[in-house]
This record gives C-alpha cells, structure tokens and sequence, in this order.
C-alpha cells in the first residue's frame, strides 16, 4: 500500500495544480452544522437516497418538491402516523415515484428518528457525534436500524448530509484493490475494517478528511 505522499503527489500531477486539485474536493459539515440540522432533514434526505437508489438522481429530485408536500415537509412525527391506506392514495399520486415498498421506508424511517432522538436527543447528535475512525460502523448501524439503508445507500446518506465518509464507488473499489488492501468490493466486517483501517493511516499523515481522500483516491483509476 502507498502512502499519502504518493496520493498528493499523483493528483498533482493529474490536475496540474494544488489548486485545481482542491476545487474538486468535498468539505464535510463540522459537528455543530450536522447537530444543528433538523429532523426533518435528516428524514427527508435518508428518503431522498433511497428513492434515488437505481434511478437518475435529476428525475428524483425534481419531483422531491411534491414529496415534501405528501409527507408534511418530513416531520417525523407526521410521517409516522402514516398507515398503508395513506401509502396506497400515495401510490396513485403522479407527482411522486410510484414504487409502495419505497414509500413504506419513510414512514419506518421516521420511527428510527423518532427512536435516536428519544435516546440521543436529536438524529443529528448521533451523526455528529459517530467518530469517523469509525465510518463503516455508523454505515452498519444505519442499515441494521433504518429501512433499505442497506449497500452503499447508508454511505451516499452521510455524503449528502455532509457527515465525513468515503464511498466504495467502482473506481475507489478498483483503486483499493491496486493497492492490495481488498480483492473485491468490501461486505464483510474484516474488508470493511481494513479498508477503514487504511482511511485512518491516510487521514493521519494528511489531516484531510475521509471525503476528500476518497475522492482523491478514485481519481488514481480509469481516468
């Protein structure tokens, strides 16, 4: 495995300038920004990723206007009061995506949130609070807690929140495995722990966030 000096100095060169290179990089939310985002918001962008998942985010997110509306502007304590009859005057709506088992994830969801803030005070305080050497632990907690936050849905959640993470996309998946930390897209405990593990080193000898290096290591491949 290559170290952070090798990653700077590879970017460098494939974008030509330091600052060029720092004009395609992510800046997550600092603790107190991810703290001060509402519930809702949390709610309505975990639903957002999951309507996303295998269609064109454009064609979600234009229509994500009217699903604000059927679901009261995401308030958790709304959405959860939601029963199968409402989902399926839902599914006659055209505005929305049509599909039930998708539409049946925001109303659970918003019983998940409901459940953090109970314990942790607000769903942002468990974000905020979750330490980034140990991203694939919140990622695990997310899918064995939320609704079809399975796969990469949890990672691509936190990304759009703003939380630190990296994302196992094809390119990092490639880049990982041609620098022998992996063979193979990583599932199990001991993958994901050694692909963190890795994160961890590079973010101790760059101080850059998890994001940042993720974004930068993908670019070493089919580029």
């Amino acid at each position: 495995m290559r170290d952070y000096k090798w990653l700077h100095e590879y970017c460098l060169n494939r974008f030509g300038s330091a600052q060029a290179l720092e004009e395609r990089l992510p800046q997550p939310r600092s603790d107190a920004e991810l703290r001060a985002l509402a519930d809702d918001r949390y709610l309505s962008l975990i639903s957002q990723r999951i309507f996303r998942a295998g269609l064109k985010h454009s064609l979600v997110d234009a229509k994500w206007p009217a699903f604000e509306e059927v679901f009261f502007g995401f308030d958790p304590e709304k959405v959860v009061l939601m029963g199968g009859e409402w989902l399926e005057r839902l599914m006659q709506d055209a505005r929305l995506i049509r599909h039930l088992g998708k539409l049946k994830s925001v109303p659970r969801n918003a019983q998940f949130i409901l459940d953090v803030r109970r314990e942790k005070g607000s769903f942002g305080a468990l974000i905020a609070g979750w330490p980034v050497g140990d991203i694939v632990g919140l990622w695990k907690y997310l899918a064995r807690h939320g609704n079809q936050l399975g796969g990469l849905s949890a990672p691509r959640f936190l990304r759009m929140v703003g939380k630190d993470t990296f994302i196992p996309t094809d390119d990092l998946v490639a880049a990982l495995k041609a620098q022998g930390v992996i063979d193979k897209a990583p599932t199990s405990q001991k993958e994901l722990a050694a692909v963190q593990a890795v994160f961890n080193q590079w973010q101790a000898e760059s101080d850059r966030p998890l994001c940042q290096l993720s974004v930068m290591l993908a670019h070493t491949v089919n580029h």
